[in-house]
């Protein structure tokens, strides 16, 4: 069965893939360090890890699979699910293909550099309306296509 995961803390799509997770009636996971308001649903299940660096990354990575989808904006996590055969999306619609995960960790990696040293300041584009249907539509797709992988 395809259960879709959310890292959640920040994640400025929660509304929209529980939308699509109760439209494919799928198993959404949202994983946070704090507790945060979510509609009542059988099908919405609220993780709360404990503070600290990367243990909802840790606990989604580890759970992850071929037939999943997982929503985030961490591109170290989206790589490490990849690997693990899930269909990972940003939430401004990008998908995380594994031909592209090395240039993307590559790419992080220079920014987070680049900030440290004061070279850049600002963090990227503000998040848009447009990010936000790119994010829907490319959700919808990665779900018809994870349930398909999944069996389902």
């Amino acid at each position: 069965m395809t259960v879709l995961y959310v890292d959640a803390d920040a994640c400025p799509v929660k509304d929209e893939a529980l939308r699509v997770a109760e439209r494919h009636n799928v198993e959404i996971k949202i994983v946070s360090n704090s507790w945060m308001r979510l509609p009542e649903s059988d099908l919405i299940e609220r993780v709360i890890v404990p503070e600290g660096p990367d243990l909802a990354d840790d606990w989604i990575a580890e759970r992850a699979k071929t037939g999943d989808v997982v929503v985030t904006a961490d591109v170290p996590l989206a790589s490490r699910c990849v690997n693990a055969g899930a269909l990972v999306i940003s939430p401004n619609g990008k998908p995380f293909r594994e031909d592209a995960m090395g240039m993307r960790l590559a790419m992080r990696n220079l920014n987070t550099h680049l900030r440290e040293t004061g070279e850049i300041r600002e963090s990227g584009p503000s998040f848009s309306k447009a990010d936000r249907s790119r994010f829907l539509n490319q959700l919808e797709t990665l779900m018809r296509a994870a349930k398909r992988q999944s069996g389902g």
